[in-house]
């Protein structure tokens, strides 16, 4: 897709340091690049939080459990839940791009797919798990472009939670397999 745009204000730092950085973007950045570099930002974050912290602290040195319900319990947010609650905090101040970890095999039903886009693209990348699905879409009257990349189990902790939660409509996960997706979506012209 060789749509290009201008950013709205607030974009993700990452995506606008890269178009500093190299001159062959000096005249733009496609909602592609954009997403690509959301998506880069969010995975590195994600991988490092389940195995550094998650994965360290409550399966390896067993000191702390992540728990869905961290307050009551006074245990670790769960990854999914962290991811979340990133995604709400920057709804609140920047409405330039929207993202969410949904799947196909969702243990809370919130994270369903809702547009065909979704649908369509979680299935893309659970068959094809290191390729991005990229697709515009029309939603309220507005166009978006909507990316979806392939959330793949990258600790122990990833597998157990899954597999063993009595909601999960799934719990045959291994390493390295795809369990969701995460879906990032920009305003296009």
């Amino acid at each position: 897709m060789s749509r290009r745009f201008r950013f709205i204000p607030h974009t993700l730092m990452a995506a606008t340091a890269m178009a500093c950085a190299t001159p062959a973007l000096a005249q733009g950045i496609t909602p592609q690049m954009m997403t690509d570099a959301l998506h880069a930002v969010m995975s590195a974050d994600r991988t490092v939080y389940t195995k550094l912290i998650v994965n360290r602290l409550q399966n390896e040195e067993k000191i702390i459990k992540a728990s869905e319900h961290w307050k009551d319990d006074k245990a670790l947010v769960l990854p999914a839940q962290m991811f979340r609650f990133g995604a709400e905090e920057v709804a609140k101040t920047n409405k330039s791009f929207s993202y969410s970890l949904q799947s196909l095999w969702p243990i809370n039903k919130q994270n369903a797919p809702r547009t065909p886009a979704e649908k369509e693209g979680l299935q893309y990348v659970a068959d094809n798990p290191t390729k991005a699905y990229y697709k515009e879409e029309v939603l309220g009257g507005k166009k978006y472009f909507t990316a979806v990349y392939a959330d793949r189990a990258v600790a122990p902790a990833c597998i157990t939670c899954h597999n063993d939660h009595k909601d999960s409509p799934r719990n045959d996960f291994k390493i390295g397999q795809t369990m969701g997706g995460v879906v990032i979506r920009v305003p296009v012209q």
